[in-house]
């Protein structure tokens, strides 16, 4: 088993220190593509907060967009400036986190209430979706921060 280990350890070694990258990347990219796609905001999205009695539903729709939208560019943008502004970098790896968080159990809340935690119908089962590992990532950021790049 060392052997083996040792052989990827080898071949992997010098890529550790961009998986932080990869991470960022996807969750970045995953949350600016969901908010630019609600753009611009239709009636039916506005229609379907309210249907699920969402307080302001056009405003909260906005709200929605943009925050998917700038909290990951935020995500993004605070692994680029991580070594020239190390601080605010890390505020803003903290606060787009965090808005990813809020953003992801409010949907899991609202739009998958009726989901199954381990099991259940097909395609409503939290543990086998991307909404889990979404906020998971979120999570992740929240509370490391850029500290460890």
């Amino acid at each position: 088993m060392k052997p083996i280990n040792l052989f990827f350890e080898k071949i992997f070694s010098p890529f550790k220190s961009y998986a932080h990258y990869l991470l960022r990347l996807t969750l970045g990219i995953s949350f600016f593509l969901h908010g630019y796609n609600k753009l611009p905001i239709n009636e039916g999205f506005i229609n379907w907060l309210g249907s699920q009695n969402v307080l302001f539903p056009e405003i909260t729709s906005y709200l929605v967009a943009w925050g998917e939208i700038l909290s990951g560019i935020g995500i993004i943008l605070s692994g680029l400036i991580v070594k020239i502004l190390p601080d605010f970098s890390n505020l803003l790896t903290r606060l787009s986190g965090g808005v990813i968080c809020v953003i992801m159990v409010c949907a899991l809340t609202i739009a998958h209430s009726d989901w199954g935690i381990l099991f259940g119908e097909r395609g409503k089962v939290l543990f086998a979706s991307e909404q889990l590992f979404l906020l998971t990532l979120g999570l992740y950021f929240l509370l490391v921060g850029s500290k460890n790049e």
